[in-house]
């Protein structure tokens, strides 16, 4: 079968699911309706009418759902995929979740001769839309390799980093670095404003230099313009932050500055910024000046 199903139409999920229609014929299930009627309106496909009707008519199924509980009902639930999805077939699940929960949809996949990736994804939204996404799998080598000739109809870069798990804690890793690049960059631009200096000169020359990062190049310029409405929302951020620091906890792993910049983000929360943007830290600084 060469169909491939997408579950899961949400900010990142409608544009990957968009990238595959492009080149495969294509099913998708959103739990909310509208939004895979949204979805037919801009792309040719098919609606499942639940994730057990994807597992009959696919032989890879891509997710980008919600958290740990999400991906187990869509998986092994009463109309889940393993309901219907025959041997050989292989499931993706771009959801950032717990390594744990990885290993055990991988245990239960496997029992029925399927294939389970765990695949969280990098770039945001603009990355999904621009096929530029990073992918970070954890898994069987040949599942993957197979995957992978779909995926990089939406990604700029994919990499194997070890078995079942291997792809959530690099993503662990990635939510960690990005918390610390995201407040450095609002403190630096506070400090800049409060020292009278012009922003965009400085972000200009120091960005050649050694403090450049994705997050300078492409969030400075909205963050000094006070706009949030855009990219990954801070809810999200903060479901990642949680995993992280629990996985840190099972380790033995200092995450000091992390669990410190989790509190700023609840502050974020706390004063309605739940949909904001990541970057939106400096508003917090801002706020509390």
């Amino acid at each position: 079968m060469k169909t491939k199903g997408f579950i899961g139409l949400g900010v990142m999920g409608f544009p990957m699911a968009g990238h595959i229609a492009k080149n495969y014929p294509t099913v998708v299930y959103n739990r909310s309706k509208p939004k895979s009627d949204d979805w037919m309106k801009v792309h040719a496909g098919r609606v499942a009418l639940s994730p057990e009707d994807l597992g009959s008519s696919c032989n890879e199924i891509f997710m980008c759902i919600g958290n740990d509980n999400d991906v187990r009902e869509a998986i092994s639930g009463d109309k889940g995929i393993l309901k219907s999805m025959s041997s050989g077939g292989i499931i993706v699940d771009h959801t950032t979740t717990s390594s744990v929960l990885s290993i055990e949809m991988n245990e239960l996949c496997l029992e029925k001769g399927i294939h389970y990736l765990d695949a969280p994804v990098s770039g945001g939204q603009a990355g999904a839309e621009n096929g530029a996404l990073t992918i970070m799998a954890g898994g069987d080598k040949a599942a993957y390799e197979q995957a992978k000739v779909t995926m990089d109809h939406y990604a700029k870069f994919s990499k194997l980093m070890g078995p079942s798990g291997s792809g959530q804690l690099t993503k662990m890793v990635n939510q960690i670095c990005i918390a610390g690049l995201v407040q450095g960059l609002a403190e630096g631009i506070n400090f800049s404003e409060k020292a009278g200096l012009e922003t965009k000169d400085v972000i200009e020359v120091i960005s050649q230099g050694a403090a450049q990062s994705w997050q300078m190049e492409n969030r400075w310029e909205t963050m000094s313009l006070d706009e949030y409405d855009h990219g990954f929302a801070v809810d999200h951020m903060r479901k990642d932050l949680k995993i992280a620091i629990e996985e840190a906890g099972k380790t033995g792993a200092l995450v000091e500055i992390t669990k410190l910049i989790d509190g700023f983000y609840k502050d974020i929360q706390d004063m309605g910024g739940n949909r904001w943007d990541t970057s939106s830290l400096l508003k917090r600084l801002q706020k509390n000046d």
